[in-house]
């Protein structure tokens, strides 16, 4: 399902997912309509603008809290201009699957969308480098990264946008073995070595951002 005011990106993003072999279930205008449609035939996935009506605030991103909580086997993918720092630190430390946060320009990169389009709605995250960069900086009072080297911190933000180990080690130049090594070493700095699931990955960034 798709969710945004502006009636020419609603058309593009529909024919675009149409000639890639998705299925647009509904389009509609505002978060209001979103949640009837989702209630009444929830999708895989939902593609979700944060300002609509009648607000224009963060109606979107409310919405996407909602069908997270509601609706947990619906994947959302969140597009904004800007990075709403609140509602998104709050969707992305309750949903730590199947969530996604991309500013709009990367839907001109059409690959990249679609890549994480398809993350999110397989359960995985996709993450905006910027996204992660504002929310990395809500951090207060200490930093819990403090103990990673360089390149762990460099493995750290590739996994909160939600790449695989194979991908890390391909945009890195370094074996897949290493960065399992390196994951393996955040995991233990982090505290987090005897937590099990793929919620590791994401809560290895995510533990110490304030709401």
């Amino acid at each position: 399902m798709l969710a945004d005011d502006s009636t020419l990106l609603r058309e593009g993003l529909a024919r675009l997912l149409a000639d890639e072999g998705h299925t647009v279930t509904a389009s509609v205008g505002d978060a209001r309509a979103l949640l009837a449609a989702v209630a009444d035939d929830p999708p895989d996935a939902a593609v979700i603008d944060v300002r609509m009506p009648p607000t224009h605030t963060d109606e979107g991103l409310r919405a996407a809290l909602e069908i997270r909580a509601k609706w947990p086997r619906t994947s959302v993918l969140v597009l904004s201009q800007y990075v709403e720092r609140r509602y998104a630190t709050e969707l992305l430390t309750t949903a730590t699957e199947g969530v996604g946060y991309l500013l709009k320009d990367r839907v001109v990169q059409v690959d990249e969308f679609l890549d994480a389009l398809d993350r999110v709605a397989s359960g995985r995250t996709a993450f905006d480098p910027e996204v992660v960069r504002q929310l990395l900086t809500l951090s207060s009072h200490t930093d819990p990264l403090k103990g990673l080297t360089p390149r762990e911190r460099e493995v750290l933000g590739k996994m909160a946008q939600g790449h695989t180990n194979a991908a890390i080690a391909e945009q890195l130049y370094v074996s897949r073995s290493a960065v399992e090594k390196y994951i393996a070493a955040i995991f233990d700095k982090l505290g987090l070595a005897g937590t099990t699931g793929y919620s590791r990955r994401v809560l290895a960034v995510l533990r110490y951002l304030g709401s």
